[in-house]
């Protein structure tokens, strides 16, 4: 339930076309139904702007199926983050209809286009290679929340002149997203060089002494780039949630 579909309804009403009695019906749902083992935040775009995102983690095909149903009926696109292959597989079995994207673990059911509602592009930088998963998962999350996205991927600090080739790339997003595991220094050398808002997302890719993300995250929150901040280790989702926030304003 968004602000179109409750618009929607109220006009319907005002043209004799829905009772009232009818309306409030439709609008019951709000602020969440109750299924017992979950409970569906059907009332979420309307307080910020997107409906509610279902982590898949721990969750059994029959809960994400229950959930993601319930809000695809409603007319909010849906995505499910955190999901393997096996699982998604069982969910479109009873549920068809969704795109499961393997690299970010995603599943997305939408009706048409999504539409835009960011005011500029989110760029998507990354370290390296291996920390596609999580910046797929960011730039996925990014495209569903309505925003134009752009990748710039495996330019890491071990060869800078990678990323300074893509100087004006950099220099047009509105939003930057920077994704690095190891040390973390590629957040502060993005910061350094862009006015904007750069959201770091340490990931838990590296050697021993980088701690699964650990050395990563402390080094991006000692950034002295003063644009940064820092989301939580492998939190490809929350950059993007952050992200689209801003650049919505």
């Amino acid at each position: 339930m968004n602000k179109e579909s409750i618009l929607k309804i109220l006009e319907k009403v005002r043209k004799g076309r829905l009772t009232p009695a009818k309306a409030a019906e439709k609008l019951s749902a709000l602020p969440f139904e109750d299924f017992g083992d979950v409970k569906v935040d059907s009332h979420r775009a309307l307080r910020q702007g997107f409906p509610e995102v279902v982590l898949g983690e721990g969750k059994t095909p029959e809960q994400i199926e229950k959930i993601a149903r319930n809000l695809f009926e409603s007319g909010d696109p849906v995505l499910v983050t955190r999901i393997e292959e096996e699982t998604a597989g069982l969910v479109l079995e009873t549920f068809p209809g969704g795109r499961y994207d393997p690299v970010s673990r995603t599943l997305i059911y939408r009706k048409g286009k999504i539409k835009r509602q960011g005011k500029g592009t989110i760029l998507i930088v990354s370290a390296g290679t291996s920390d596609t998963p999580i910046s797929e998962e960011a730039a996925v999350t990014a495209e569903v929340m309505g925003n134009r996205v752009e990748r710039l991927y495996d330019v890491g600090v071990a060869g800078i002149h990678r990323l300074l080739n893509h100087f004006d790339l950099i220099r047009k997003a509105r939003v930057i997203i920077v994704v690095a595991g190891m040390e973390g220094a590629l957040a502060s050398v993005v910061g350094g060089i862009v006015s904007v808002p750069v959201i770091a997302v340490p990931t838990s890719i590296g050697y021993g002494a980088s701690f699964d993300g650990l050395a990563a995250l402390l080094g991006m929150l000692n950034s002295c780039a003063s644009n940064v901040c820092v989301v939580n280790i492998d939190n490809g989702f929350g950059a993007a949630a952050v992200a689209s926030a801003i650049n919505r304003l």
